[in-house]
């Protein structure tokens, strides 16, 4: 199964990625569990490609790509923005960061996916989750 999505950079689309990942699990049949995991990931990640990525510019594009390989589920969020190091990502889990309010998606993203891949400019972010496809 493959499935691209292409939205404007707009906080309102993020409910047709919503809608794309309800669709695509329920064909696949994943556990509640997994599917929270594979959610919040999808969404922290198209978020940050429309907020950080692209400005919140709607002439900018957002491509979310779905794929399963297998029992695997793999999703592809790639924005036009210029691309950023996630090494310099500050931990938001030391406590100087504790009560920031941004810098929680990528740990997140980290945390729920089974393995996380950036490209090299930094723009496109392909998360992988192990095992979740019956």
């Amino acid at each position: 199964m493959y499935k691209k999505i292409e939205i404007e950079s707009a906080i309102i689309n993020l409910r047709i990625v919503e809608n794309a990942i309800d669709e695509i699990t329920g064909e696949i049949g994943i556990s509640q569990a997994d599917y929270g995991k594979v959610l919040v990931s999808t969404l922290e990640a198209v978020n940050n490609a429309i907020l950080h990525g692209n400005n919140s510019c709607k002439n900018k594009k957002v491509l979310i790509e779905i794929s399963c390989v297998k029992r695997d589920l793999k999703i592809k969020v790639t924005d036009e923005g210029i691309g950023f190091k996630p090494a310099k990502i500050p931990d938001p889990t030391i406590p100087e960061n504790i009560e920031s309010l941004n810098g929680r998606g990528v740990f997140l993203m980290t945390r729920l996916a089974d393995k996380i891949k950036y490209s090299r400019k930094g723009n496109s972010v392909t998360m992988t989750f192990n095992n979740i496809i019956t």
